[in-house]
């Protein structure tokens, strides 16, 4: 297993995926929940729907509840079909911490009719390829295989979803096995450690505030019945989503999924309750000593998210101003935080890697993120300061039609250069179902995206961004002894 890359504003760099590694998605295979800003630019004439040449996704729901989205793209005789369940570490209570990511890995040891390991073998002897991800919000499979043998993934899909079977030695097999991911990804690497000590720092109440792939000691004291209580808590076909992209007739498929997933018992999906956070009324500030000789820093802010693409409620306009100054502060490589920071714009170099990054949209509550690792010999007081200063500036001076242009303009081509790609169409297609979105919210966010004028932007930077609301995180290098 190993976690994805984290994308923020624009483009994924090590340092971000570094401090993302104990929050983003922990995975066995690289996907990303939400699209990101492409480095090429198109005019803003472009539309995603052009990409889209067999028509949009069509949505059905089966008789037991369980969801079925189907994107026709007969540009290669391929297709990608996914499971999504709606559930992530953020249906976790403590005490069982990393549990939804255990239960992926225990979805790959059989079923009643499979031993362990068959699933993936009989994946591959389709021709196909498969993987799995776990986040805050969501857990998802899925596998791409030649067009024709789609409903072979599909029978053995639903098989596991609904039969997922294992012995208490494979659970205790495949606990050391994520206990060594664990050592190796996080407690092993100090900015992993710092975005962990971030994450708990930020988060009073919210299950966000827990790391995805748990806590060591929940992990070692996690039994086998808690995690089949896992399952049958929350995989249940109201529970969850198949998408298929690429090039299928869509008749087809839906009578597919009616004869494997539809067989599925129904049952309910258990109830939410709500888990606010507080308002946060003053700076929280942590320090960790690790083996490391530079330092990083990690600054974050809470921000409104997006409830709906459509939504016109002052907090939405908020939270699509706020894409676009990730955008301008770290949308390219002539973005103000590279220029200023890092090419030195006034002469003087403070950092080796920034970045800037607000995730949009969540089943929780948002941050906006600033990160920095400084050149040697500048100290973290003035690198922070120095971050700070930026956003500061865009709060009193504002930002060009032409900057916010360019960041507007990267968004249209992710938007059309994505579809290229069957994965990211069905991942994307998946993330909008896991938030509660229409399958057109890609293109409904790209024509607001384009309306957010350099005013609203300058407001986000005024009003969000005060010491009162900040929680930061040093990574400085231990004592030597």
């Amino acid at each position: 297993m190993k976690p994805v890359q984290a994308t923020f504003a624009g483009r994924a760099r090590p340092l971000l995926a570094a401090l993302a590694l104990a929050g983003g998605l922990v995975s066995v295979g690289l996907a990303a929940p939400l699209p990101t800003p492409a480095a090429a630019a198109v005019g803003p004439s472009a539309s995603a729907e052009a990409a889209h040449p067999q028509g949009r996704a069509q949505v059905f729901t089966l008789a037991n509840g369980m969801t079925l989205i189907v994107q026709p793209d007969r540009r290669a005789p391929t297709a990608v079909h996914m499971l999504w369940v709606r559930v992530g570490s953020v249906d976790e209570t403590d005490g069982t911490s990393g549990v939804a990511h255990v239960l992926e890995h225990m979805l790959f040891k059989g079923t009643e009719r499979l031993a362990e390991g068959e699933f993936s073998r009989r994946v591959a002897a389709l021709g196909g390829r498969e993987n799995a991800f776990t986040s805050r919000d969501v857990t998802a499979y899925h596998q791409q295989v030649p067009a024709d043998r789609l409903e072979a993934v599909m029978a053995l899909e639903a098989d596991r979803f609904a039969h997922n079977r294992w012995s208490d030695d494979a659970f205790a097999r495949e606990m050391a096995v994520i206990m060594e991911e664990r050592r190796q990804r996080v407690e092993e690497s100090p900015p992993a450690r710092l975005y962990e000590l971030f994450s708990a720092t930020a988060w009073l109440a919210h299950p966000y505030r827990r790391p995805i792939i748990g806590w060591m000691s929940d992990l070692q004291s996690l039994t086998p019945d808690d995690v089949r209580a896992f399952y049958r808590r929350w995989y249940v076909p109201a529970n969850a989503a198949v998408v298929v992209a690429g090039d299928v007739d869509v008749a087809q498929v839906r009578a597919w999924a009616e004869r494997h997933y539809g067989a599925i018992a129904a049952a309910p999906v258990p109830a939410r309750k709500p888990q606010a956070e507080p308002v946060q009324q003053g700076t929280r500030r942590v320090v960790l000593k690790g083996r490391t000789q530079q330092p990083l820093l990690l600054l974050g802010y809470p921000v409104p998210g997006l409830a709906q693409p459509d939504a016109d409620d002052p907090a939405s306009q908020d939270a699509l101003a706020l894409v676009l100054l990730a955008g301008v502060l770290d949308g390219h490589s002539a973005a103000r935080l590279e220029r200023t920071l890092v090419q030195g714009r006034d002469g003087v170099r403070l950092a080796d890697a920034v970045g800037a990054g607000y995730g949009l949209s969540g089943r929780g509550p948002q941050l906006f993120l600033l990160n920095a690792a400084p050149v040697a010999g500048v100290a973290p007081e003035r690198l922070e300061a120095a971050l700070k200063a930026e956003v500061q500036r865009i709060a009193r001076e504002g930002v060009s039609p032409a900057e916010l242009q360019r960041v507007q303009r990267q968004w249209a081509a992710s938007e059309v250069f994505k579809r290229d790609s069957l994965f990211a169409q069905a991942r994307e297609l998946g993330s909008h179902w896991a938030q509660g979105w229409p399958v057109t919210a890609s293109d409904t966010l790209l024509q607001r995206l384009r309306a957010v004028t350099p005013a609203q932007v300058q407001a986000v930077a005024q009003r969000y961004f005060t010491d009162d609301r900040l929680t930061a995180a040093w990574l400085l290098p231990e004592e030597s002894p």
